[in-house]
């Protein structure tokens, strides 16, 4: 096997020179940096990464860990994690806490184990008493789609107060007056912050939200599910039911199926986290989108500027509305409707009237 001396002798540079190329310093040129990559090429030649971590306390990778693998959410996000991190030059290992804070401290400790050089963490409901004590330490620390009372970190999220807002103006032009929400775990905070811009929302638009019309979920089908049934049996059901998020939306489209009625002749469905099989089911799916990539590739460059002793700055992204046909047909555009057949009876009404004084002429 090729040895860095090797490769010094076959570029015609120092052992010091191809050590200062391997760990990206900046006082080397560019001709010779390739002079090195040329030579490294030839001989085959690749870094010890446990040596090199060792030398230089840096191992190129970076830990995530996400609320549940199962979610297309988490799973879009951790893919655009792991295409930024990577174009960076860094590895990622990501660990699935299954919404479960036991589960995300076992890999928060595996991470630090590794020596991964930081942590992006989308967090449980709990404030543990390890992910307390990692936010105060030397490793950078990014929160990603949720944040935690009490521990003052950088996050990235996105903000879906506006979309919200103009939802529910949607669902009440449209004629809804009892329109239902599903949200997430209040110990989480996304489930708070969806719960109280849907409750501004509806207040706003003076629609009255009685307290069985709010209930609580976990974010998963089976509760989406459970729900929508308990809501769909009220003696008087919402006509509209508001998920929290694409799971839930799921589970309540299996159960207003399975009951035999029409969406949105019976009742009227929105999703917060628009997905892409939203949009190839009929009706298709009104949803809050958000920019799930984007944050994805903003946590890793928030974490790296903290790498670079830069300072780590919060980003919130605003979520957008995705006005589909699950939630019904704007009034509007039934009048036009309406007046377009209107017009062409009246058409056709004058048309035959021309044919008979033809026929008796």
């Amino acid at each position: 096997m090729a040895r860095i001396k090797d490769v010094a002798a076959q570029a015609g540079v120092s052992v010091a020179t191809v050590s200062r190329v391997l760990n990206d310093n900046p006082s080397v040129t560019e001709e010779t940096r390739n002079r090195v990559h040329d030579a490294m090429a030839t001989l085959n030649y690749r870094p010890n990464a446990v040596a090199r971590s060792l030398r230089t306390e840096a191992t190129r990778t970076l830990g995530l860990i996400i609320g549940d693998i199962l979610n297309p959410f988490f799973a879009e996000l951790a893919r655009a994690v792991e295409d930024e991190a990577r174009e960076a030059g860094y590895t990622v290992v990501i660990g699935n806490a299954d919404e479960r804070a036991d589960q995300q401290d076992h890999y928060v400790r595996t991470l630090m184990e590794q020596r991964v050089d930081g942590l992006i963490i989308c967090p449980t409901a709990e404030v543990t008493p390890l992910v307390e004590e990692v936010s105060k330490g030397q490793r950078p620390l990014v929160f990603l789609d949720r944040t935690l009372t009490g521990i003052d970190v950088p996050s990235v999220r996105a903000d879906g107060a506006a979309a919200i807002t103009e939802l529910v103006a949607h669902l009440r032009a449209l004629g809804h007056r009892r329109v239902a929400f599903v949200s997430g775990p209040g110990t989480l905070s996304t489930g708070r912050e969806r719960t109280a811009a849907f409750l501004r929302a509806a207040a706003d638009h003076g629609l009255r939200v009685p307290a069985e019309y709010v209930r609580v979920g976990d974010f998963r089908a089976g509760s989406g599910q459970r729900i929508t049934a308990e809501l769909l049996d009220l003696p008087e059901p919402p006509q509209a039911i508001f998920l929290g998020d694409n799971l839930m939306a799921l589970g309540a489209l299996d159960e207003i199926r399975r009951r035999g009625l029409d969406i949105p002749g019976d009742v009227a469905v929105a999703s917060f986290d628009d997905v892409p099989w939203f949009n190839h089911i009929q009706p298709r799916i009104t949803a809050i989108s958000q920019p799930t990539a984007e944050l994805g590739r903003l946590a890793v460059r928030v974490i790296l500027d903290a790498l670079r002793g830069k300072t780590a700055e919060s980003v919130v992204l605003p979520a957008a509305l995705v006005i589909r046909e699950s939630c019904g047909e704007a009034r509007a555009a039934v009048e036009a409707r309406q007046s377009d057949g209107e017009d062409r009876a009246a058409a056709e009404v004058r048309q035959s009237d021309g044919r008979r004084k033809e026929a008796g002429s």
